[in-house]
């Protein structure tokens, strides 16, 4: 009996991974971009010179798959794997301070420019294979404006997912005078300080992780770039992307950006979180959701991205 019951499941567990091999419709290459940049690329099996979307992550040591050190939500990996079974190859990669953390040597005197380098570095690297009929970009949360930054450089399409349209400066002002009002005259006069491209010894106690000394070029260098002043200059299809669940980057900044850029399309999906997947409950949930990788994409948002691309 009991060898019974093994053919059986093994006979189960091999039609199971049949039709999973069966829906799997694009062939997986490592690329690297240079020394800085690594990436995976999917390619559709069945389109010779498919369209490209190229994904831009977020903040932080994010990797090619949106998660941070022991923080995991696959979120960029099942956007790519999602759209790449609809025909639409896409290219996802590690931030260079991924590789810096990785070889335990991260550059004190990295800028947020030279993630925009590493951007253009990935769109002519595909530009000159010509191996794709179209080039998109994709720039999630910070991402974002580093893709708009990017998307200079003839680009066929730009998509914001998430990301804000105030520069990063009265990002942070809003985020501290819904956190603590007693705050709000120091960090303006430390962001103030920061603007006028002087670092400062002023700030509250109780910010030093955002004010940190080490840190304060790179956010001189990050709150220099306005996101309506840049999505103004780009002359491509736009598709601005928010989700009302998203607990980092209000609706109200997607619609910044569409103002600032009266060609572009705006869609709010309903439900959908920052990390790109659909919370029914509540805040707690919300953020539980950041570190459960089993957690579907939003359906909505791919169809919405592949009508925008094709």
């Amino acid at each position: 009996m009991k060898y019974i019951f093994l053919y059986i499941v093994l006979i189960a567990t091999a039609f199971s991974n049949t039709l999973q091999a069966q829906d799997i419709n694009y062939t997986t290459q490592e690329v690297a971009i240079n020394k800085m940049i690594d990436g995976t690329l999917l390619r559709p099996n069945t389109i010779k010179k498919p369209i490209l979307a190229i994904i831009i992550a977020g903040s932080g040591p994010t990797d090619r798959n949106g998660n941070q050190n022991f923080v995991k939500n696959n979120s960029l990996k099942k956007l790519a794997e999602a759209l790449s079974n609809k025909n639409i190859a896409t290219f996802r990669y590690d931030k260079r301070i991924v590789k810096q953390i990785q070889q335990r040597h991260v550059d004190p005197n990295i800028m947020f420019d030279d993630f925009v380098t590493d951007a253009k570095s990935v769109i002519t690297y595909f530009k000159s294979q010509k191996e794709f009929s179209k080039i998109y970009v994709l720039g999630h949360s910070q991402g974002s404006l580093v893709g708009m930054l990017a998307a200079t450089e003839n680009v066929d399409g730009f998509v914001s997912l998430a990301g804000a349209g105030q520069s990063i400066d009265n990002v942070i002002m809003e985020q501290i005078a819904k956190m603590d009002t007693k705050l709000i005259e120091g960090t303006k006069a430390a962001l103030a300080q920061l603007k006028a491209g002087k670092t400062t010894d002023s700030y509250p106690i109780a910010l030093g992780a955002i004010f940190n000394p080490a840190t304060q070029p790179f956010m001189i260098n990050w709150m220099s770039h306005n996101p309506q002043n840049i999505i103004k200059t780009l002359n491509m299809p736009i598709l601005i992307v928010n989700g009302t669940k998203d607990l980092q980057v209000n609706v109200n900044e997607a619609q910044l950006l569409k103002d600032a850029s009266k060609t572009a399309e705006l869609k709010i999906i309903e439900h959908m979180n920052h990390i790109l997947v659909t919370i029914e409950g509540n805040d707690l949930e919300n953020s539980k959701s950041y570190n459960e990788s089993a957690r579907k994409i939003s359906k909505e948002l791919i169809t919405t991205l592949i009508t925008f691309i094709k």
